[in-house]
């Protein structure tokens, strides 16, 4: 599929819905411990989720959009929510989100973006040049990554629970 911004919206202003109906009220027991070791929980992904809604994806796109020159990108801290959701409830977490995710959709839309828009680019920290396409096709690929991610951890609470069966399912099979 060729991507379009309607279609990538599709997916980004879903993904607080689909986090809500898995996770608002469920036991801190499913959200709050991970996979072991440096593995993130359920409550750490949707805090990087909204940090990145703070600081990563529209950001990013209005300085590839902007008229300066300098169109570097601030590094991008992964494990800022460890500080920044301390306190919070998971559910204060839900909420933060969707209405960061609700705001940047409406500031996206207000882009009116061209073709031409889509092939203009930044300087990413760590990969050089890439295009405003580039960048809004990763938000997708992302937000389905931690949704996998986020299902991924909740399996694995029951990975000793489900005895031999282990071997048939794969979701308790993948890589952290």
């Amino acid at each position: 599929m060729n991507f379009t911004i309607e279609k990538s919206i599709e997916i980004l202003e879903r993904t607080p819905g689909v986090l809500d109906a898995m996770l608002r009220h469920i036991s801190a027991d499913w959200t709050m411990n991970n996979e072991g070791g440096e593995t993130w929980s359920v409550y750490n992904i949707i805090g990087h989720l909204i940090h990145g809604e703070k600081t990563d994806w529209m950001p990013r796109a209005e300085i590839i959009l902007s008229d300066k020159a300098d169109k570097k990108f601030e590094l991008f801290n992964r494990f800022a929510q460890f500080e920044e959701c301390k306190g919070k409830s998971l559910t204060e977490l839900l909420d933060q989100f969707k209405l960061l995710r609700s705001k940047n959709i409406a500031l996206l839309r207000s882009k009116n973006i061209t073709e031409n828009d889509l092939q203009q680019t930044g300087i990413h920290p760590a990969f050089g040049k890439v295009s405003l396409s580039q960048l809004l096709s990763t938000w997708v690929v992302h937000d389905l990554n931690h949704i996998a991610q986020i299902a991924r951890v909740i399996a694995h609470q029951y990975k000793a629970a489900v005895g031999p069966w282990v071997e048939y399912l794969g979701i308790l099979q993948q890589k952290k």
